[in-house]
C-alpha cells in the first residue's frame, strides 16, 4: 500500500478519504474554537488521528486552516455548478437551491461559525476569499443570462447577492433566508 508523499498529497483512494475527513473534522473544530484557539492536538482528537500524523498531512496549523477553508469553498462551488447545471428546472428554483448551497447552508449555530472563521481570517487565507465569491457571482450571472439576457445579468446576480447577504444576517434560520430569498428571487426573475 503506498503512503502519501508529503509533497503531492494523498496517493490512494483511502489516503484522500483520510485527508478529506480530517479537513471536515478541522472546520468543525475551527468554527467551534476559532482559528486562534484550536490546535493541532485538538484537530487530532476531533479527526481520530495522532498529532504526528496531522502533522504528517499538514505541516502548520495554517496549512491545515488553508486546506479545510478551500475544500470547504470548492465543495459549495461544486454543488452550485450542478444545481445550476440542471436546466431541466426553471430558473428561480435553481437560483434558490444555489444560494441555499452557497450561503443558507451556513445559517443556524455551528454552521453560522464556519461562514465567521472564514470570514474573520482573510489574510490567512489568502486569493481564495476573493475568487471564490467571484466564481459563485459569475455563475449566477451566466445561469440568469441565458434567460434574461447579458445585459440584465450582471445587474441582477449582484442584487440577488446584496439581497443574500442582507437575509443571512437577518436570518435566525435557514428556512426563513430561504423563505424571503424565493421572494426576492421572483420579484427580480420574471
Amino acid at each position: 500500500m503506498s503512503t502519501p508523499d508529503a509533497g503531492h498529497g494523498p496517493s490512494t483512494v483511502a489516503d484522500a478519504d483520510r485527508r478529506t475527513m480530517v479537513l471536515d473534522s478541522a472546520m468543525v473544530t475551527f468554527a467551534r474554537f476559532g482559528y486562534r484557539k484550536t490546535s493541532m492536538e485538538e484537530v487530532a482528537r476531533t479527526a481520530n488521528i495522532s498529532r504526528p500524523g496531522l502533522y504528517f498531512l499538514f505541516s502548520s496549523k495554517e496549512a491545515l486552516f488553508r486546506a479545510a477553508v478551500t475544500q470547504t469553498l470548492e465543495r459549495d462551488i461544486t454543488a452550485v455548478e450542478d444545481v445550476l447545471a440542471d436546466t431541466g428546472r426553471p430558473l428561480p428554483e435553481r437560483l434558490v437551491e444555489a444560494f441555499d448551497q452557497w450561503a443558507a447552508r451556513y445559517i443556524g449555530p455551528l454552521t453560522r461559525d464556519i461562514a465567521v472563521v472564514i470570514e474573520d481570517n482573510p489574510d490567512l487565507l489568502g486569493e481564495i476569499t476573493r475568487t471564490t465569491p467571484r466564481r459563485f457571482e459569475k455563475l449566477i450571472t451566466d445561469a440568469i443570462a441565458v434567460e434574461a439576457g447579458r445585459k440584465a445579468a450582471s445587474p441582477l446576480a449582484q442584487t440577488m447577492i446584496s439581497a443574500s447577504i442582507g437575509l443571512k444576517h437577518q436570518a435566525a434560520s435557514r428556512e426563513f433566508y430561504l423563505e424571503r430569498l424565493k421572494i426576492a428571487i421572483d420579484l427580480l426573475v420574471r
